[in-house]
């Protein structure tokens, strides 16, 4: 028995984006957890951080129903979408940032070609992208975007 469904359903998000196709995810890194390289200069998502020194998920856990053999859990993935482009503008950024969100969106929803793609593929009962926030800086490389994110989650174990 397993005490959490959250390093299942990170790993399978991970896996889930680094194998998407979708055009938008090119040039993209996809990482776990904050970047160890220097970001300063390329485009990354990353699953199971904010951005910051916020926490990278939050979870609860309660009975699922008397006599204690099951537990319900509800958790939320922290993730960020970070993109540049040497330019003093935001839109081109802001859009990138955007279409990289859609393709996570989509790749949570099931399809025929990936039917178990909500759940992610089994690590949960159900994911869903439920919240974001976008903040735009400049810095000495230009015009850049993150947009932060929450995946949350329904488990039961």
């Amino acid at each position: 028995m397993t005490t959490s469904s959250l390093p299942a359903a990170i790993a399978s998000l991970l896996g889930i984006l680094e194998s998407s196709s979708a055009p938008a995810l090119a040039n993209v890194t996809i990482v776990d957890g904050p970047p160890a390289d220097d970001i300063a200069t390329q485009d990354f998502l990353a699953v199971g951080w904010s951005g910051g020194e916020d926490q990278s998920a939050e979870l609860v856990q309660d009975f699922n129903a008397a006599g204690a053999r099951t537990r319900d859990e509800e958790f939320t993935i922290a993730c960020v979408i970070d993109v540049w482009n040497g330019d003093d503008g935001f839109a081109e950024v802001r859009n990138r940032a955007f279409a990289i969100l859609g393709v996570v969106e989509a790749e949570l929803r099931a399809t025929a070609a990936n039917p178990e793609a909500p759940t992610l593929n089994g690590a949960v009962l159900w994911a869903h992208l439920t919240r974001a926030s976008l903040r735009q800086y400049f810095t000495d490389q230009g015009a850049r975007v993150a947009l932060g994110f929450t995946v949350s989650c329904h488990a039961r174990i």
